[in-house]
């Protein structure tokens, strides 16, 4: 049996002619409200409940029949007239296939989907004329021969005002498009479905004990914190982040074009949408938030069911309906980069699912920079001001604050050194176990100026100003999209691309490059940069002269408590002009 897929705009615009033998719902409700156009064939009738009766005799389908032996409740039959509609009507199936299909088993799965909700006629009869079984019940039992007609009758009334408060609802639906009726029902699955669980705790003689079988969940808070809007309106409202995307997908449209997408960690869709309106085939959209039920939503207001399919769930556990697809495109960035761990995810897709010779990982690469942080400002209002809280001394406060990443804006000037990279993330290659490193790093104090401009450098060298301290470290990262699949030109792309000044042009396909950097020296983004500051054992105090220079080692771990945290160690010291060394430091940063 085909499944028929439902199109936005097709429900919209869907009347047709006279010489076709039909009318549209619009026609009829200017000559009758009450008319009704018959399920399978072009004939118009002066009720549903005749419709219902003409289908019966004439096409051997008994709606009344098939919601009992699929059991459907209200919203289940509105999809199945509205899936029959449109078999018929704009598929052009003949009648005889549509009832044996509609007959089977397999219309379960059919029904399942969200789209057949949205009506194919306007103020189609039929969604609020069909007699709902449970409600004919109660009627019988209520309407027995042995009750007075007037009793009667109020019954009847209540019963048809039922059926028509339902009607009033479902158009409520589709004006608000689902988003609020589909949380209300995941949120009412979820109350449910947690009643039942067993508790991992029991209660013995000593007390309540932990189920042996209890495992460590590092994932319940992480999927959770995604659920409401606020975290989405912050990611949205990054015009760096989000237009970065955009404008590589739609500025490449020749690469999606009729192309099958898989958008790991989907949110609110916006993705999928971009690559969708880009003129991709199939987009899949994995998320194991509740954030997907909006995104749902989205995606149906938009008029892109037919392109876009959504799955809740972990991209580990989910089967897709494919085998391979042709992108991957992810948002998976967390602070300092690889917090929360989400790109472990999208590498198991990449693994699993993307053509191995002509997938496009979007974006492509990442660089991981690094920094030296000297401002004494910075540190006074992080640190120092503890000393003196509307006076009174507040020293417990300070208390292990330089053991945490802090994330938060930066300007440039306060950058001692020009950022290096100190990892290079080519995102068709990379592996999970790339993912914990230790890498080197050499930084030169000179100022930390933007090697961006030209001008920006001549000032750097007229505006020398005194280090009299390092504060602690700087680490942001940058994001390139590269329109092309792997191999990449080491020419194209680099450990020593910056994202303020790189740019590429692919002459084989006329594709564009696009970059963004989370760093301090462009627009600040929601990501911002971590700061890791340096504790009393380790501090600098010594002025750092222009030409000294910071060498040493990053290393990136998951933390043993979370692997969705992220712990940062680093090992350094400062190697004077005249290759003197100082004392060797190593400090032991966390971001949780």
């Amino acid at each position: 049996m085909a499944c028929h897929v439902l199109d936005n705009e097709q429900a919209d615009n869907l009347v047709l002619s006279d010489d076709e033998g039909w009318e549209s719902a619009d026609q009829a409700d200017q000559e009758d409200d009450s008319l009704a156009q018959c399920l399978l064939c072009p004939q118009i009738f002066p009720s549903a409940t005749l419709v219902l009766e003409h289908c019966h005799e004439e096409h051997n389908f008994d709606l009344k029949n098939v919601r009992k032996k699929f059991d459907l409740d209200f919203y289940a039959t509105i999809k199945l007239i509205n899936y029959i509609r449109y078999r018929v009507v704009k598929a052009e199936d003949s009648s005889s296939d549509v009832v044996q299909d509609v007959s089977q088993d397999t219309i379960r799965s059919i029904l399942e989907d969200e789209k057949y909700l949205q009506p194919i006629l306007e103020d189609d009869p039929l969604l609020y004329g069909f007699e709902d079984d449970g409600d004919e019940i109660e009627a019988e039992a209520a309407t027995g021969d042995d009750m007075p007609p007037g009793k009667r009758i109020k019954a009847l009334e209540e019963q048809l005002e039922r059926q028509r408060s339902e009607f009033e609802e479902y158009k409520e639906m589709v004006r608000r498009n689902f988003a609020e009726i589909l949380k209300e029902r995941i949120e009412s699955a979820t109350v449910v479905g947690e009643s039942s669980k067993e508790d991992v705790k029991t209660v013995g003689a000593a007390g309540p004990t932990v189920n042996a079988e209890a495992t460590r969940d590092d994932d319940t808070h992480y999927f959770s914190s995604y659920a409401g809007n606020d975290i989405h309106e912050t990611m949205l409202k990054d015009a760096v982040r989000t237009e970065g995307y955009r404008d590589f997908i739609y500025g490449n449209k020749h690469l999606f074009k009729d192309k099958i997408v898989l958008d790991v960690g989907c949110g609110t869709g916006i993705l999928s949408m971009f690559c969708a309106k880009a003129g991709a085939k199939k987009v899949i959209g994995v998320d194991n938030s509740d954030i997907i039920n909006k995104a749902r939503a989205n995606i149906f207001e938009n008029g892109l069911v037919d392109a876009i399919t959504l799955l809740r769930g972990k991209i580990e556990q989910v089967t897709l309906p494919v085998q391979k697809v042709d992108i991957i495109v992810s948002e998976w960035m967390g602070y300092c980069l690889l917090y929360e761990a989400m790109l472990d995810s999208v590498l198991f897709a990449r693994d699993k699912y993307l053509d191995p010779i002509s997938g496009i990982m979007v974006p492509s690469h990442i660089n991981l920079a690094i920094s030296t942080l000297s401002d004494s400002d910075f540190f006074n209002d992080r640190v120092n001001f503890w000393n003196d809280i509307y006076g009174f001394k507040m020293s417990a406060m300070k208390e292990k604050i330089e053991e945490d990443v802090i994330v938060t804006s930066l300007s440039s000037k306060s950058l001692s050194s020009t950022p290096v990279t100190f990892c290079h993330f080519p995102l068709a290659s990379v592996t999970v176990e790339e993912l914990s490193f230790n890498n080197p790093f050499e930084l030169v104090i000179d100022g930390g100026g933007d090697e961006s401009t030209d001008t920006k450098k001549a000032s750097r060298e007229d505006e020398w100003r005194e280090i009299d301290r390092l504060d602690g470290f700087v680490i942001y990262f940058d994001t390139f999209f590269l329109p092309h699949p792997a191999p990449y030109d080491s020419a194209a792309i680099s450990a020593n691309s910056r994202a303020e000044t790189w740019k590429f042009y692919d002459p084989r396909s006329g594709g564009l490059g696009v970059a963004f950097t989370t760093g301090p020296y462009r627009t600040l983004t929601h990501w911002q940069q971590g700061v890791l500051l340096i504790n009393g054992e380790n501090a600098i105090n010594k002025e750092l002269e222009k030409g000294d220079k910071v060498a040493g080692t990053v290393e990136y771990r998951k933390s043993k408590v979370n692997s969705r945290e992220l712990e940062i160690e680093m090992s350094w010291v400062v190697v004077r002009q005249d290759g003197a060394k100082g004392r060797e430091a190593n400090q032991l940063w966390h971001m949780r």
